[in-house]
């Protein structure tokens, strides 16, 4: 029974190559990216030429070096299952929502596709995007995200002296403060406005750059926004509303340096402590069904 790429554990460049959608022999070289989601298989697309030089070295000033390949694009295969070309559309508008309210400034663009995609001989809707590489470190809302935390982020991404203790590491910690203050902006206007949000909670879903942008690179888990007492889990039993806009003011705190007041209109609901508590549970009883699932 050929190989249903929406219950493999990962793909590698020929699976990529076996995919009725896909040019073969094509012009570039896939390659599994370190993160690898629930929802979707994340391929780089390299270079030939590129993957060559990281393996086989190239000579340079007197040395041989090892460049690591840098992909021009992401290829993403969802894992979701659809019943309905209707179904599948209404995925799309979720991220055309996304791209409406965070493109460019604050977002890895995507570009979402539908393919027909053949397995034992019947088609099914495979949802598809290639989407901007963004290079930089990821940034974890629940780390500290202080001055001296931003700055060290910078020399992590090659800039080393750039941010070193002084005018230049000030300068570099208000810039990323400037561009936060308008991802919050943007965020804090899609909840209120289409009560959406994206996954801003998952590991490595936002990426910050060498230019201070804090880009969201993982559109797969939009969920809707509800102002009630209810806690919603996603269909993998995540209550990933709740804590992406528990990163949201994280965020917002650390970066901007703003208290989070119990009437604000998004903060007063799903800041609660009661409620927190028990989406905390929500959270760990969906890690220990992800173990008994190993």
């Amino acid at each position: 029974m050929p190989l249903d790429i929406r219950d493999a554990p990962y793909l590698n460049h020929d699976d990529i190559l076996d995919l009725n959608f896909i040019k073969d022999p094509g012009v570039y070289v896939f390659r599994r990216h370190y993160r690898q989601g629930l929802r979707s298989h994340i391929m780089e697309i390299l270079s030939p030429q590129a993957v060559a030089n990281e393996t086989r070295g190239v000579y340079l000033e007197g040395s041989m070096r090892y460049p690591k390949a840098e992909p021009s694009k992401m290829l993403r295969l969802f894992r979701a299952r659809f019943n309905s070309l209707k179904e599948a559309k209404e995925e799309l508008t979720r991220v055309k929502l996304i791209m409406a309210y965070l493109a460019p400034d604050h977002l890895g663009r995507p570009e979402e596709f539908l393919v027909d995609y053949s397995l034992s001989g019947q088609g099914e809707i495979l949802l598809c995007g290639l989407q901007e590489y963004v290079h930089g470190e990821v940034l974890d809302p629940w780390s500290l995200l202080n001055r001296n935390h931003l700055v060290s982020m910078l020399n992590d991404m090659g800039c080393d002296g750039a941010g070193e203790a002084g005018r230049e590491g000030d300068q570099w910690a208000h810039c990323v403060r400037e561009k936060a203050a308008s991802l919050v902006q943007k965020l804090k206007e899609m909840i209120m406005e289409a009560h959406h949000v994206p996954d801003l909670a998952g590991i490595g879903n936002l990426i910050l750059t060498r230019n201070g942008d804090i880009k969201l690179v993982d559109i797969n888990n939009i969920s809707r926004v509800f102002f009630d007492t209810t806690i919603s889990l996603d269909d993998r039993g995540y209550p990933v509303c709740d804590k992406s806009i528990q990163a949201l003011s994280l965020l917002e705190k650390k970066l901007l340096g703003r208290s989070l007041g119990k009437d604000h209109p998004i903060y007063g609901v799903f800041l609660d402590p009661e409620r927190m508590k028990n989406v905390d549970a929500a959270e760990n009883a969906f890690y220990l069904s992800m173990e008994t699932k190993k």
